[in-house]
């Protein structure tokens, strides 16, 4: 695990609606996301930015990232702790301000995780696995605002 790793990302803007940016309201913000080996994303701006709302935007693509690198720890970590889970699902909400000096910028994300164990296995180590997975999580170690986890582990017959 130890090293650095490369990722390699491609960009492409989709938005020239024939007079590319010649005013605010003259180009589209669609772009497509891709990497080698991998189906593409199609991305765009929050609609409150002229976006297409179809289209995922960066802002839910960082809480979407927020969320599913700390699922992978914490999944890891049940599995290396005796833990099965059975089902997650996190409702992740990243909050954003906007500054006139700063521009844009997130204040917080909260992950919300319903886990589903199986039965007999221990709830409260479920629970607080969610804290070392916060801590060894890639994605929350390299962001500059607070992410509040507010986990709830169940057993699959209750």
């Amino acid at each position: 695990m130890k090293g650095e790793h490369q990722y390699d990302v491609e960009v492409n803007w989709e938005g020239n609606l024939g007079a590319g940016t010649l005013d605010y309201k003259s180009y589209g913000r669609d772009h497509r996301i891709s990497a080698a080996g991998k189906a593409d994303i199609a991305g765009s701006a929050d609609p409150a930015f002229r976006g297409d709302a179809a289209r995922w935007n960066p802002e839910d693509l960082l809480v979407a990232s927020v969320s599913a690198c700390h699922k992978l720890w914490y999944l890891h970590l049940c599995a290396t702790s005796g833990i099965s889970v059975l089902a997650y699902q996190d409702n992740a909400v990243g909050i954003m301000r906007e500054d006139a000096q700063r521009g844009g910028f997130f204040t917080s994300v909260t992950l919300r995780p319903r886990v589903t164990v199986r039965d007999g296995d221990d709830l409260q180590l479920a629970q607080q696995l969610h804290e070392k997975a916060h801590h060894l999580c890639f994605i929350a170690n390299s962001v500059n605002f607070p992410i509040e986890c507010q986990p709830q582990a169940v057993y699959a017959n209750s």
